[in-house]
């Protein structure tokens, strides 16, 4: 599985909606993780340099996941955060991750759209012959 996301323009217009895939949930959840913060900075510019360790429980992958990126965004806000790496285990309801990035700098950091939250409008997470693949729509 090459294709980390897809982004799809016409189906939340004042959103935006992707697909991310994983050939495993850990997988899953960094390329989602990789998605949202593209709709919000180039990431090519943003370093791994500072680093978050985030550890959340919930029973459910789909649950985990939407956890997961909403702990992220919270971080953007409260932090002034911006991330490019992670790394990722889950294992029996518990996500244990470590977020790389660096404080948003307008001087280097162009920002895209500010992402606001994650919703559960046309939420999914399934798993497929190929691996994992969720469906998000990030409340821009």
């Amino acid at each position: 599985m090459k294709q980390k996301y897809k982004f799809f323009d016409d189906i939340a217009t004042a959103d935006a909606a992707f697909e991310a895939y994983g050939k495993d949930l850990p997988e899953l959840f960094t390329n989602a993780a990789l998605a949202t913060f593209s709709v919000m900075a180039d990431l090519k510019k943003v370093a791994p340099k500072a680093k978050k360790k985030i550890v959340l429980k919930n029973p459910k992958a789909e649950g985990l996941l939407f956890d997961f990126i909403q702990e992220l965004i919270y971080l953007k806000d409260a932090e002034y955060m911006l991330f490019s790496k992670f790394t990722v285990k889950v294992a029996d309801g518990k996500l244990t991750a470590t977020a790389f990035g660096e404080h948003i700098n307008p001087e280097k950091h162009q920002l895209l759209t500010d992402v606001k939250a994650m919703t559960l409008h046309m939420y999914s997470v399934q798993q497929t012959k190929s691996g994992w693949k969720a469906f998000i729509i990030l409340d821009t």
